[in-house]
């Protein structure tokens, strides 16, 4: 784990566009036990990939037309309760951070992990997320 200080900054990367964080076991039961509309997990991270393609890909994704009814993001190996949580959620695919997950009436219709995230640039994410968003949202 790392100190809090450390990573107050790359929280706000996504609370500044609106994300609400989760940061317990029941906050992640809470929001994604709903089972109306379409909501998006993000998995946040330390790591490069998270800081130089992932969270710009989500800025830009979230400025689409369409979007999640609902934005959520645990971080891993910080809020480790949320996480592992959250990851019950990911029918089907092993741990992975940073990723991203979206949800449609309480169904996961699409999960992003890292292998799709560290060898791509962050406009090529932020496309396929619309494209996604287009898709589900």
């Amino acid at each position: 784990m790392y100190p809090e200080l450390m990573v107050i900054p790359m929280r706000e990367e996504l609370t500044q566009l609106g994300v609400q964080e989760l940061k317990t076991a029941a906050e992640v039961n809470s929001e994604l036990s709903a089972q109306q509309g379409t909501a998006m997990v993000i998995v946040n991270s330390i790591c490069g990939c998270a800081a130089g393609r992932m969270r710009p890909a989500v800025r830009a994704a979230l400025q689409h037309r369409s979007k999640p009814d609902r934005v959520f993001s645990v971080f891993a190996g910080q809020d480790v309760e949320a996480t592992e949580r959250a990851r019950t959620y990911f029918t089907g695919y092993r741990p992975s951070s940073p990723s991203l997950a979206l949800f449609r009436e309480g169904k996961l219709v699409h999960m992003m992990q890292r292998s799709d995230i560290e060898h791509r640039d962050s406009a090529d994410i932020a496309n396929e997320l619309k494209r996604i968003f287009d898709q589900h949202c």
